[in-house]
């Protein structure tokens, strides 16, 4: 049955008043933004977080002037001094007169849907620099590590001029693995005896490294665990891929003490060795990658909100498929089945 359009004429113009209402606002948020207003900027990552109607013409807006700055993903285990690195990489990236943004995504309370944004606590020194943004997000039930509105966060970051933008992951294990699609140099950071070998080489995480940074580098065991990494990550080109995948990367293992500030220059050069490196992949598999996942993204998004849209027009079968799921009287992949059905009218 072909979808019914919800309301007459009254709401048709009352949605298109809405649009042309958002769009004004956005442009308002992005001049202001973009002029160096930070709170205009804090607004809009606001609108972007909670997917407002501002957010989506403001990122349509923006998106030809993104492309330019330095996404640099940060993630790894608990306990590995991601923040710490991320606010030495801050330091040092100040003292070249560069300036920086940082999305820091914190797990969300699954009870509460509150999250302790414990990343912008720790970087307070660098409040009062006009050089520096620091934007915590709730992760709200988001897998892989990120917030599902970071990619855009970190879009209107590049927009407004922030040469490198730092995305910090949750940190809540092995499976942190969507930042490599986000970003555009991966730094996997691992700490010294927090495992056995076996813990510390697990496929996936590492898999996905451009960069493997050995933290808390002072410590008994770093130089043993960095041996370590760079005997397993050295075979990985000679490992054939998956049809349909890129080959395994054989990433820089660096040792580093982000809480003294040892080797964390050289990390600095090594990610920017690789971004003048991966400009030609960039350009192609990478770059084709990221705008994939971005568009499947936004797809998903269109598809729950024209479903709640018949919802709110009184149409429940949606709620009637998820009981017959949840009885076992109908399938997941037929309800799946039906509802594009409705949406597409077939």
């Amino acid at each position: 049955m072909a979808e019914k359009p919800s309301g007459g004429p009254e709401a048709a113009s009352n949605r298109s008043a809405d649009i042309v209402a958002a769009a004004a606002r956005a442009d308002e948020l992005c001049d202001a933004a973009f002029a160096g207003d930070r709170r205009a900027l804090a607004r809009l990552l606001t609108a972007v977080e909670n997917r407002t109607p501002v957010a989506e013409a403001a990122l349509r807006r923006l998106h030809s002037q993104a492309g330019h700055a330095q996404l640099v993903g940060i993630t790894g285990p608990p306990g590995a001094g991601k923040s710490t690195l991320v606010a030495a990489l801050i330091a040092e990236l100040r003292r070249a007169g560069r300036p920086v943004a940082v999305v820091a995504v914190d797990p969300s309370s699954p009870i509460t849907g509150g999250a302790v944004l414990g990343d912008r606590v720790r970087m307070q020194a660098y409040a009062s620099d006009d050089g520096v943004f620091i934007r915590s997000m709730a992760s709200r039930g988001h897998s892989g590590g990120l917030a599902s509105t970071t990619a855009s966060a970190a879009a209107v970051f590049d927009a407004a001029g922030f040469d490198v933008v730092l995305i910090e992951t949750v940190g809540t294990g092995q499976s942190e693995v969507e930042v490599a699609a986000t970003a555009d140099t991966t730094v996997v950071v691992e700490a010294p005896e927090m495992g056995d070998e076996i813990q510390a080489i697990k496929a996936g995480l590492l898999e996905v490294a451009d960069i493997v940074v050995v933290n808390k580098g002072d410590l008994p065991g770093s130089h043993r665990t960095a041996a370590q990494l760079r005997a397993m990550l050295s075979d990985a080109p000679d490992r054939a891929p998956r049809q349909g995948f890129p080959p395994p990367k054989s990433p820089d293992v660096l040792l580093v003490s982000a809480a003294t500030g040892a080797g964390v220059a050289e990390l600095l050069a090594a990610i920017d060795r690789h971004r003048l490196s991966s400009v030609a992949a960039l350009n192609s598999d990478a770059r084709l990658r990221r705008a994939e996942a971005q568009v499947w993204a936004v797809l998903a998004d269109r598809l729950r909100s024209r479903i709640r849209a018949l919802e709110e027009a009184g149409d429940n079968a949606d709620a009637t498929l998820l009981e017959a799921v949840a009885a076992h009287d109908l399938d997941p992949f037929e309800a799946a089945d039906r509802l594009i059905s409705r949406l597409t009218g077939e």
